[in-house]
């Protein structure tokens, strides 16, 4: 059990650690849980395209039925937001999702989303691991059943008539990185009028031997088709399809706050609504919120958090520097297949390149960066309670403002640039992002922060 850690979006660990019976453990955490709430009801089980995502899926079936719960599991591994949907369109009691996400093909993961479809909160999950277990089955009379159901048609259906899209005239080059989107997002965007150039949208559960992640440094093959005019928009999506990333002619992969800030724009066009963000993204969200009149809420790293805080504040869009983003009215989590679709619209309407365009030349440029410093699980907490008393009073150079401690510590300097460095959540290592007006003063900042931390692991 001690093996076992929900982190900020589920647990996940390498297959060696990930095992049949660890993972029938977490469904028993996670039955006692919701039995404690309410009897019995029905739970979805999802999983990705990772070659044993399958059979754990249907091991967390089996502990759910001898529980008493009925559980429905979709016909193939479908995205992590589609399940979720699922949960909250059925009227379920949650569900679990077997996916490691953007983590190589030698993780996986499991999921709990709760009965809203949002992602766990801390104290949910919390409970969860205070009853890890072995299956303590119920009387044969009283086990739920298993129905295979497809979860991805009417999803498709509702992304149709949540975004008022005509793509006709579009062409989209989609990547699906070998992960859950392909056969979904690119059906969706072809749903809505467009032309559909797929890449990577053959199944292969070692995801081409690299980690499904949507950044600028693994998503060569979209930029080259975006740049060379064959498709106009180019969209990713991660291995369980709940980021997105966005490919434009001028740009490249479009940096995630950047794209936040044009989409959450976009939004604000035709409707009203404030942000939520991120401790790690960009604050051209908040100028973005501030010239239309709207406020921006800073959470802690994590979409829990941001969830959470989209639900009190009623916020029209939320978002992540990591690509993740829920949007008011479909789903409080994150979900990289409407958001394509909201993305195509966007662009329909105006191109991404001249929306980023207009929004630098009325609120400045800005230009952000992050670095990985590898630290064991066990160290984070002891190497971030040591950087408190380690913080110099300027770094690159430039004077120290103030320091935020939300999540790690945000160090704001005088030249409005700022440094954060804060432990992951989903793997041994410690996150330096630095934010700043070129490339190069990023570069200094991520540099500065890497000498600061490494001594301290």
């Amino acid at each position: 059990m001690d093996q076992i850690s929900f982190g900020t979006d589920g647990w996940r660990a390498t297959l060696e650690t990930f095992t049949d019976r660890r993972v029938r453990m977490v469904g028993q955490g996670v039955a006692t849980v919701l039995q404690a709430e309410h009897e019995g009801g029905t739970m979805a089980v999802g999983y990705d395209a990772r070659e044993h995502s399958r059979g754990f899926a249907e091991e967390l079936a089996r502990v759910l039925c001898v529980n008493g719960f009925d559980v429905l599991l979709p016909e193939r591994d479908c995205p992590t937001p589609v399940t979720a949907w699922t949960v909250r369109d059925r009227d379920l009691a949650g569900a679990l999702v077997v996916t490691a996400s953007h983590n190589p093909p030698e993780y996986n993961g499991v999921k709990f989303v709760p009965a809203d479809g949002s992602p766990a909160p801390a104290d949910v999950t919390d409970r969860i691991e205070a009853n890890l277990a072995e299956p303590d089955p119920r009387p044969e009379s009283d086990h739920g059943t298993v129905e295979e159901v497809d979860f991805v048609g009417p999803y498709v259906d509702h992304a149709l008539s949540f975004v008022d899209a005509e793509l006709d005239g579009l062409t989209v080059a989609y990547d699906a990185m070998h992960g859950s989107g392909r056969d979904v997002t690119d059906r969706l965007l072809e749903a809505a009028g467009a032309d559909v150039v797929r890449l990577r949208c053959e199944t292969d559960p070692e995801f081409g031997g690299e980690s499904p992640e949507p950044s600028a440094e693994k998503l060569g093959g979209l930029i080259e088709r975006v740049e060379s005019g064959d498709a106009d928009l180019g969209i990713a999506n991660d291995g369980d399809a709940d980021r997105i990333g966005v490919a434009t002619p001028e740009r490249g992969v479009l940096d995630p706050s950047l794209f936040f800030a044009a989409v959450y724009d976009y939004l604000l066009e035709s409707e009203s609504g404030s942000a939520v963000r991120t401790v790690s993204t960009s604050a051209i969200v908040d100028r973005v919120a501030e010239a239309h009149g709207e406020t921006v809420a800073e959470t802690p790293v994590g979409f829990k958090h941001v969830a959470e805080a989209m639900q009190e504040t009623d916020a029209l869009m939320g978002g992540e520097e990591s690509g993740g983003f829920g949007v008011r009215g479909h789903l409080r989590n994150k979900d990289g297949v409407t958001l394509a679709l909201l993305t195509a619209a966007a662009a329909v309407e105006r191109p991404l390149d001249a929306r980023v365009s207009a929004l630098e030349a009325d609120h400045g440029e800005v230009h952000q960066d992050r670095v990985s410093v590898d630290c064991p699980d066990e160290r984070k907490a002891e190497v971030i309670a040591d950087l408190d008393g380690a913080l110099p009073e300027e770094i690159a150079g430039t004077a120290v403002e103030r320091v935020n401690d939300v999540d790690g510590f945000k160090i704001f300097l005088a030249d409005g640039a700022w440094l954060l460095v804060r432990p992951s959540g989903t793997e041994p290592k410690l996150r330096v992002y630095a934010e700043a007006t070129s490339d190069a003063r990023v570069a200094a900042l991520l540099s500065a922060g890497r000498d600061l931390v490494e001594p301290l692991v």
